[in-house]
């Protein structure tokens, strides 16, 4: 299974998580081709040991592991030795094997593994490396599991946290609804069907009111063989459907598969509204949140649109090389995303054109914060091969009331301004009122 580019899930910045994986095995050759693999692959760093004693001395020797994958076969442990040394340690384990045991394979996964891998099936590799990135991503997502049997939640609950997850629970749908309410950042929610007050289907309807089906992943489960229930379950906004009982190998699968499938469509989101150069949103992207954010029921409150362009871009390009202007165009950017206010907008226009719509603004505060930008951008400097680049911006400005706000006219006026900027000698900010 190949790798899947991570999305941008909107989620709160959080403390540095552990990184580093130990991969335990004695085959020389799978050990190099699976490091190699997840080290240019997912930019994980992988320590190597033959054993466990060197297993040991690793973890004792250094901080910050978050997953181990070992084999079974080791000069110094039997099979069971293997997988309970490292459970012991608390840590996610990927078991790894070269024979196809179905007894072993029960057994193991009776215990807080992971996953039972064989190695030597054609798509291995690209299997561990998923898998891998599969747990390191897990980490920044929040799940939560809706079921009114103490047993069945915490069991489901259970599951995910050792799949790496942060997991909330649900006794009832109204406990879900305002679970989802209060936490934004929960992107998988399962819901069991035979409930007091709200069964499942109808607790997934009102969900689906709350968050999309690119923003949540909704799995149904149940007991009952009634053969209705899956396509209602799915009719009323459910991504999938689990059969009690389940087993932990098929429903790791059905979660991992749902969440992969939001990642992939925020991904495509991503490409389609986000310049890829800079990260900030494109022209369209811009348009139509300016034209939401315009529509929206507001006080006499200021809006104003800047339009801002790199002076002299082309000298950029031609003194210091195309790889120096792409450099700038990015340092702008990040400049205008730390000027950008989170109720504001901006976005890259397109080549070295950026555009803002900023609210609340009076007309001495607005000149004050685009005179800020200004500035900051003309103290940037850039180190180009022994050179170094310096830049300024030129600014056009047009504000008006948000209830005569006409994003059309806003741009047109300050697409203007920046005109009378560049004629004006560049490297300055020109403003003006339409009312």
């Amino acid at each position: 299974m190949a790798a899947l580019p991570q999305a941008c899930f909107d989620s709160p910045p959080i403390a540095p998580l552990p990184q580093r994986i130990l991969l335990v095995e004695n085959s020389r050759t799978f050990t190099s081709m699976l490091r190699e693999a997840i080290e240019q692959r997912l930019e994980l760093p992988v320590s190597v040991a033959s054993s466990l004693a060197e297993a040991g001395a690793l973890l004792d020797s250094e901080d910050g592991w978050f997953l181990v994958l070992t084999g079974l076969v080791l000069a110094d442990g039997d099979r069971d030795q293997v997988v309970a040394y490292f459970v012991e340690r608390g840590l996610p384990t990927i078991v790894v094997s070269g024979v196809y045991d179905e007894d072993l394979r029960k057994r193991v996964l009776q215990q807080q593994i992971i996953d039972y891998v064989l190695k030597n099936t054609p798509g291995s590799i690209d299997y561990l490396v998923w898998l891998v990135q599969r747990m390191e991503r897990n980490r920044r997502i929040s799940a939560l599991v809706v079921d009114d049997s103490p047993s069945a939640r915490s069991y489901a609950a259970a599951l995910l946290g050792m799949y790496g997850y942060h997991v909330s629970q649900a006794a009832d749908g109204a406990e879900a609804l305002l679970a989802l309410e209060a936490d934004p950042t929960i992107r998988l929610v399962i819901v069991d069907q035979e409930m007091p007050g709200m069964e499942g289907v109808e607790l997934t309807r009102r969900l689906r009111a709350l968050r999309a089906r690119d923003k949540v992943a909704v799995i149904g489960i149940s007991g009952n063989a009634d053969p209705s229930l899956i396509p209602r379950f799915l009719k009323n906004g459910a991504n999938d459907f689990l059969r009690k009982p389940f087993s932990r190998e098929e429903f790791f699968c059905r979660v991992s598969q749902n969440v992969d499938q939001l990642e992939l469509i925020g991904t495509l989101q991503d490409l389609a509204t986000r310049d890829f150069l800079t990260g900030l949103p494109n022209r369209r992207s811009f348009l139509e949140n300016s034209q939401r954010q315009l529509a929206l029921p507001s006080a006499d409150n200021d809006v104003a649109v800047a339009m801002v362009d790199i002076d002299h871009f082309k000298h950029i390009n031609d003194s210091f090389g195309h790889e120096a202007g792409d450099q700038a165009i990015r340092a702008v950017a990040t400049i205008l995303q730390a000027h950008t206010h989170p109720q504001d907008i901006s976005a890259r226009f397109g080549g070295e054109e950026f555009c803002l719509l900023v609210s609340g603004l009076d007309d001495d505060a607005s000149t004050l914060h685009f005179e800020q930008l200004r500035q900051a951008v003309q103290a940037l400097r850039l180190q180009f091969g022994g050179k170094t680049l310096a830049m300024t911006v030129s600014i056009g400005v047009c504000r008006m009331p948000s209830r005569l706000g006409n994003l059309h006219q806003l741009i047109t006026e300050a697409d203007r301004q920046l005109y009378l900027a560049k004629a004006g000698g560049r490297n300055r900010v020109c403003s003006a009122d339409k009312v």
